[in-house]
């Protein structure tokens, strides 16, 4: 049985520049096909925008308020909110709260760096890395 509590998972820094810390995946479980993990911005901050080629998200607010980029569409979201984000579609999402936004990602196939294409903050074209 593989239990993990959120207290005793250590963070670390995603390709896209948000702090995680990933509960359940291949990494540190018996699940094999996705992986859940909490995501933390601090006020004022943004994940870089990207895009997972196979990955499908789903983002769960669980405390503070920001404004959620899928594509061409911007959103205002907060706790309650579940965000589903299919594979390729370009996304961000910004803090613009007072507190910590915090938020858990589910991905399937599990989350990985290979699978993030970051992109221009300004054009939302690939990143050029020549």
């Amino acid at each position: 049985m593989d239990i993990m509590n959120l207290a005793g998972v250590p963070a670390f820094t995603t390709k896209d520049g948000s702090e995680i810390r990933e509960l359940l995946a291949y990494r540190n479980s018996s699940i094999r096909h996705q992986s859940l993990a909490e995501a933390r911005l601090l006020p004022g901050s943004s994940t870089t925008p990207h895009y997972h080629p196979r990955a499908e998200e789903i983002y769960y607010i669980t405390s503070g308020v920001g404004r959620m980029r899928i594509g061409d569409e911007v959103r205002e979201v907060g706790p309650l909110d579940a965000i589903a984000i299919p594979p390729g579609a370009p996304h961000q999402i910004t803090n613009h709260g007072e507190q910590d936004l915090r938020f858990l990602c589910c991905c399937a196939p599990a989350y990985e760096d290979s699978d993030t294409v970051l992109l221009d903050p300004l054009g939302w074209e690939p990143v050029s890395r020549s």
